[in-house]
Formats: structure tokens, C-alpha cells, sequence
């Protein structure tokens, strides 16, 4: 009997595991590695339209409590005035994006020039209070209806944009209570593996701050990892 046959068997069962082993942490529809998000699952929370005075710092003490990472697009003629705020968030160590500067659509996609204003005007006042620009963009209103040309134009000068694939809904409810903002955080996911959250923290949403902390507990106790971009 040839004793190298068992020998070479084993080889050959050790590649075919291999083989699936790789397939199954490359291939997968959205790019990332299914195989790491089976072991990981990930949640990002981002927040659009501030910093605000109210609002702003309940949120980040909240985030501090909990020893949460999260990421602020924030809005470049809001930042001017809380210029303290916006170096709290990047001091905490949270990411920061940029989501417009004036926030008014009209003016931001009359053209892909005005668009491009637009954000380089916010990045450098990120810039002025944190020492470097930022690379994170969230189109006002998210990419999904914006015409191709103006999503080119974004990357081709070295902007990532990020949408989202759940959310707090806290521009949209009306009446809003910090129990249904938390109902609808935890019912509006659509990819488990990875969340993208949607919240705002403009002056006005109190609730959203209220909501926070009780969408993080929800989500640590699933096995969540909180990250930011």
C-alpha cells in the first residue's frame, strides 16, 4: 500500500477548505467580506445637519458615557458659529464629514460647480478648527436621486459619500417622541451586518438626543460593534 496516498488526501481536503474558506470571506454582493461580517456585525451612527448649541452636546456626552464612536456631517454655516462644538467632536475622537455648506438644494445642485463650492467651502472650515480636511461626504438628502455627473464630480475629487440604510426618522415624524424615534431605529434596518444609522442633531431634535441611548443599549445587546468612518 502506498503510505503518501492518506498523506496527500489530507492536502487535498486542507485546499478545497481553503478554497471555501476565501469564497466565503471575498464574495459577496456589496463588496465587503462576508466571512468578517459573520463574525462582526457593525453599526455606524451618523449625524446630519449640525452642530447645534442644544442639541449637539446631549448627544455627545451620551456618546461619551457609553464610549461610543460615531460620525458628524456637519453643515459648514452652522459649524462657523459653534466652532467649540465641532473641536468637541473631533477631540472625542468621532469622524467628521462634510454635508454642505449653506444646506439650501437649490443653490448646492444648480450645477456641478456650485456643488464642489459648496463642499470646499465647508471642508475648510473643518479644516480651520480641526486641523485637517476631510475626505467623508453625505449629499443633502442622500445620493439617491442625484443625477450621476454630480455623484462623479464628488469622487473624482477624492470624496468619499456615504448614504445610509436605517434611521431615526427624526425628519420625518411628526410629533416625534423618543419612543418612536427608537422603534424606528431599530425597525428600519435593512442590511443586519451593517447599519448605516440616520439621525439628526439640529436644534430641534431634542428627542433624537432622548432616543440615543436606548438605541445603543439595543444595539450592544445584539453583539454590535460601534464604528465610525
Amino acid at each position: 500500500m502506498n503510505r503518501k496516498l492518506p498523506a496527500l488526501a489530507a492536502i487535498a481536503l486542507v485546499l478545497v477548505l481553503l478554497v471555501a474558506i476565501v469564497d466565503n470571506y471575498f464574495l459577496q454582493p456589496d463588496g465587503d467580506m462576508a466571512f468578517a461580517e459573520e463574525q462582526r456585525k457593525e453599526i455606524y451612527l451618523t449625524f446630519d445637519d449640525g452642530p447645534s448649541d442644544k442639541v449637539t452636546p446631549k448627544i455627545l456626552d451620551i456618546l461619551k458615557k457609553e464610549k461610543t464612536p460615531a460620525t458628524f456631517f456637519i453643515v459648514g454655516s452652522q459649524a462657523e458659529k459653534r466652532k467649540n462644538i465641532l473641536k468637541r467632536i473631533a477631540d472625542e475622537g468621532h469622524a467628521v464629514g462634510v454635508h454642505s455648506y449653506s444646506h439650501k438644494y437649490n443653490e448646492i445642485y444648480s450645477s456641478k460647480e456650485a456643488l464642489l463650492k459648496d463642499i470646499e467651502r465647508c471642508n475648510e472650515v473643518i479644516c480651520s478648527v480641526t486641523g485637517n480636511f476631510t475626505s467623508l461626504y453625505r449629499f443633502p438628502g442622500g445620493s439617491f436621486g442625484v443625477a450621476p455627473e454630480f455623484i462623479e464630480a464628488v469622487k473624482s475629487r477624492g470624496y468619499k459619500f456615504v448614504d445610509w440604510n436605517a434611521s431615526f426618522r427624526d425628519s420625518e415624524i411628526k410629533d416625534m417622541t423618543a419612543g418612536k424615534l427608537y422603534s424606528a431605529a431599530i425597525n428600519t434596518v435593512s442590511n443586519p451586518n451593517r447599519i448605516v444609522m440616520l439621525a439628526h442633531d439640529t436644534t430641534d431634535k431634542t428627542e433624537t438626543a432622548e432616543a440615543l441611548k436606548e438605541v445603543i443599549r439595543h444595539f450592544k445587546k445584539k453583539g454590535y460593534k460601534f464604528c465610525k468612518f
